[in-house]
């Protein structure tokens, strides 16, 4: 056999051409949209890795692009980091999704935020972890998406459109916006060649999920309280 005509991902599952979609052994998980899978490398969400979902405003759409996913895991609990609004329970039955399965993390400040996410990606205790951001440092990043190395989490940190612009340790970047019948994908990063135009992606109309008016059963939001954050946790 030549040189030549010897594949990457023979020499390493980790190499692909630029010109092909990375098809390594990567853990992933089906996004439930044929159209989206088929664009994405190993045809699915990449689980234990940073994905980077941005959007021009909160709640345009986002945990129902991730709903088939998120029922993909079966029982395990979906983290959810400084969510815009309480989760609204009634919405998320609707879409088959019990709120029993869900954490809902409140923190005061930036750095408690990234100290509960990244304590929660090293447990391995989430199926998935969703934390909705502002601006943080590259070096936070860098830190959460080592730390979801090591799980078999789908970690998905959704930010504003605006720091696309910045630099990522992201394995897969998004930018979502609405559309007249689901949402507009533009894939800014993924392991593969790029992709110039737009994806449609067509979302089923679903009940509010979040809500100012929200209730939570039972129990109170878990409240974050870090110990030992280190230095360049912080924004």
């Amino acid at each position: 056999m030549s040189v030549a005509s010897v594949r990457p991902e023979e020499i390493h599952p980790s190499l692909w051409r630029a010109s092909q979609l990375a098809r390594g052994r990567g853990r992933v998980v089906d996004t439930g949209y044929p159209v989206l899978s088929a664009e994405l490398p190993g045809g699915g969400w990449p689980l234990g890795g940073l994905v980077d979902l941005l959007v021009q405003q909160s709640g345009i759409g986002e945990m129902r692009l991730l709903r088939p996913a998120l029922s993909a895991l079966g029982s395990r609990p979906v983290s959810l980091v400084q969510p815009p609004h309480l989760p609204n329970g009634l919405g998320l039955a609707y879409i088959g999704l019990g709120l029993e399965r869900f954490l809902y993390v409140r923190a005061q400040k930036t750095a408690d935020a990234l100290w509960s996410t990244e304590q929660i990606l090293r447990s391995g205790s989430a199926g998935a972890l969703i934390f909705w951001a502002q601006r943080v440092p590259s070096s936070s990043l860098r830190r959460l998406h080592l730390a979801a190395q090591s799980s078999e989490t789908l970690f998905v940190m959704v930010r504003p459109a605006l720091t696309a612009q910045d630099s990522s340790p992201a394995v897969l970047r998004l930018a979502i916006r609405p559309s007249a019948d689901g949402l507009m994908v533009d894939i800014l990063k993924r392991r593969g060649p790029p992709r110039a135009e737009p994806l449609p992606v067509p979302l089923q109309p679903t009940p509010v999920l979040f809500s100012r008016h929200a209730r939570l059963p039972r129990r109170s939001p878990a409240i974050a309280v870090p110990r030992g954050v280190p230095a360049d946790v912080g924004a």
